[in-house]
């Protein structure tokens, strides 16, 4: 028996580890694990369910107008399986053609057993300035909707929602002639019964969390697709009196190019949850989330080029681990594949992966401690509009689909989650289905 229990121990210690290892990347492409292509959650909020988070946001393939409201799962919030559509485009009416329909968040209301999903509703004009309301039985099951009102005859845009210990629910509204507004969300969250507390200041995309008996607001001046410095405010209660607005980031950094959509509590943690839009392509927009630092009601904010969580239960994390560098011009090249200029990158890349000639780099005499499942980092470049995507094998093991936003003047970064043998491995990097890959700057791959 006391075998037997060291087994398992020694198992759940692996499976620690294993987790542990997995980063997320800040701004990069992230793949979904079922899908190959970069994950279309914009504007989005996270609820837990068990043990599995799930993140709702915007499907921004086709630029600004409303396409679907999507869903995706995960277990370590690093690696992302699509689930479904929760809302999806329908010929009329708020979620007909040419709409605005942004900001998804949905909470779990105790007393009716029922998810509630709020939505700004609007024209394309952004005249309209509504709050839509959708519930459904299942988190991310199939959601109906149940239509849309100004709450308490305010305007309504950016919003968020906030459910507190009591399970009393909150409507976060930037109401654009006033002013940022909280409102007391009826018992069965359907609806709006008082207003609780209005800034003066004009400040979107508004997020709480409550931390130790004190209420955080964050949210971003009003700029449009640009980022900006965003700001916090705190207070004892949800209905004030609340703190002057102060920059949790370092100044100038525009938030590190990104506007709030979600604070993430995670055990003792909290993440900050932020859109890098790009207003010309929207559907390449990226996430930046770190780990907000919290002291009293001091809140600050520190740019990561990679980290991950240690233990998802305490919330612990630390910064992203040491990592081997390889150069993708000094790859094995074949098939049509060969070295090219890149500018922005720090030598040569290797392009023309993938295409009719099917293009390889193959990386050999990569060198890694690492004997769990870990995150690989490839900076790149793609000048196209779309998407470019990569069939990526570790070992000779079965090929892995990884996805390439566009890139402008900067390199991109885009990642993969691989078992790593502890010495030398192989990774072979082809184009996917006859398409072009990306230009591979470097590959980089964690030390230990």
């Amino acid at each position: 028996m006391a075998s037997l229990f060291l087994f398992v121990a020694r198992l759940l210690c692996w499976a620690v580890v294993a987790n542990a290892s997995l980063q997320i990347i800040p701004g990069g492409t992230w793949t979904a694990t079922n899908t190959g292509k970069h994950v279309q959650a914009h504007g989005a909020g996270i609820i837990k369910d068990g043990d599995t988070y799930y993140m709702i946001g915007e499907d921004k393939t086709e630029g600004s107008q409303f396409q679907n409201i999507n869903c995706y799962s995960s277990q370590n919030l690093v690696e992302w399986t699509y689930v479904g559509a929760l809302l999806s485009r329908g010929s009329s009416g708020d979620l007909g053609p040419n709409r605005v329909v942004e900001r998804p968040k949905v909470v779990h209301n105790k007393r009716t057993g029922q998810y509630v999903l709020y939505l700004h509703i609007d024209s394309s004009d952004y005249g309209e300035a509504k709050v839509g309301v959708a519930t459904s039985s299942q988190v991310c099951g199939g959601y109906s909707y149940r239509g849309s009102f100004r709450p308490m005859n305010h305007q309504s845009r950016d919003m968020g929602l906030f459910v507190d210990d009591d399970d009393t629910g909150y409507l976060l509204s930037e109401d654009r002639e006033n002013g940022l507004r909280i409102m007391r969300l009826s018992a069965d969250y359907l609806s709006v019964e008082s207003e609780v507390y209005t800034w003066s200041e004009k400040i979107e995309s508004p997020a709480v969390l409550k931390k130790n008996g004190i209420y955080y607001m964050f949210g971003s001046h009003l700029t449009g697709w640009d980022p900006n410095d965003n700001v916090y405010s705190t207070a004892t209660s949800m209905s004030g009196p609340w703190s002057g607005w102060k920059e949790f980031a370092d100044d100038g950094s525009n938030t590190y190019h990104s506007q709030t959509t979600f604070i993430l509590p995670v055990g003792d943690t909290a993440v900050y949850m932020g859109d890098r839009w790009h207003s010309g392509n929207l559907k390449r927009s990226t996430y930046i989330w770190l780990p907000l630092s919290i002291s009293g009601t001091d809140v600050w904010l520190e740019n990561r080029v990679n980290w991950r969580f240690t233990d998802l239960q305490t919330g612990a994390w630390a910064p992203g681990p040491s990592e081997n560098s390889y150069e993708g011009e000094q790859a094995t090249l074949s098939g049509g594949a060969r070295s090219v200029s890149c500018s922005g990158c720090s030598g040569s890349a290797a392009g023309y992966i993938g295409g009719p000639d099917g293009g390889v780099a193959e990386f050999s005499s990569v060198h890694s401690d690492a004997t769990t499942k870990t995150t690989i980092r490839i900076k790149f470049k793609n000048g196209d509009s779309d998407e470019r995507f990569a069939d990526i094998s570790v070992n000779n093991g079965s090929a892995q689909r990884v996805a390439f936003v566009q890139t402008a003047s900067e390199d991109g970064s885009s990642s993969f989650h691989a078992n790593l043998n502890s010495g030398t491995n192989t990774i072979r990097i082809s184009g996917a289905n006859g398409g072009w890959g990306p230009d591979i700057d470097r590959l980089m791959v964690p030390v230990s």
